[in-house]
């Protein structure tokens, strides 16, 4: 057990802090929406009736859609695009898909080398390209359910105020599901820009994210 969280350290602290913060606001979302159904002068609803709602479904899915599109442009931008001095980008002259003896493939793979990877064919150009793949196709879900529960919490206000409720075509064009995409999406591209650039500048010890302490501004990507 020792071992496996030594080895699995990372993935098993953010899972925790994951399911730790999602029952917070679980807790935190419910007592707003039973404040506002109060002062709207609508009845308080019960914790599980909250957590199966469109209003906590859309709240969630708004988030990991501009998680998961914050990665998926950071793993395609950084294939053609670089930051001199960054340990966030990779070096210079090596912008591109780069060669197949840099990506070990073709001829030069390696006994470890992933079985997809020594397969050749299909599956390995699919095997190149996954990394992207599933995490364009887990914004787009989640983008998706996003617009799905957004639509039905929107409509629930709508019919409260004795209003017609939108279509989905009508919804994801309206202005309520682009200020909820837009606030979320500026705030990922401003957290990807501000560590591509901080991070020529700053260090911090230890860290596969920063470059060597003693490593110059100007050297590329995180080996310095």
């Amino acid at each position: 057990m020792r071992r496996f969280l030594r080895d699995n350290g990372l993935s098993v602290v953010f899972g925790l802090l994951f399911l730790g913060s999602l029952v917070g606001q679980t807790f935190a979302g419910h007592a707003d929406y039973v404040n506002r159904q109060l002062a709207r002068g609508g009845d308080p609803v019960s914790f599980w009736a909250y957590v199966t709602s469109s209003d906590f479904a859309v709240d969630v899915a708004e988030n990991w859609q501009s998680e998961y599109l914050q990665f998926f442009l950071y793993v395609m931008a950084t294939v053609w695009l670089v930051q001199r001095g960054s340990p966030e980008s990779k070096q210079l002259g090596r912008i591109g898909r780069e060669s197949d003896e840099d990506q070990l493939v073709g001829r030069h793979v390696t006994e470890s080398s992933p079985r997809w990877a020594r397969t050749g064919g299909w599956r390995t150009v699919l095997f190149a390209r996954s990394l992207g793949l599933v995490m364009g196709v887990l914004f787009l879900s989640s983008w998706l359910a996003q617009s799905v529960a957004g639509m039905s919490a929107f409509n629930a206000e709508q019919l409260a105020d004795f209003t017609d409720p939108l279509t989905w075509p009508q919804y994801v064009t309206s202005a309520d599901f682009w200020s909820r995409t837009l606030q979320n999406w500026q705030s990922e591209f401003l957290a990807i820009g501000s560590m591509a650039i901080l991070s020529v500048y700053l260090r911090e010890r230890g860290s596969p994210e920063s470059k060597p302490v003693g490593a110059s501004h100007t050297v590329t990507d995180e080996s310095g």
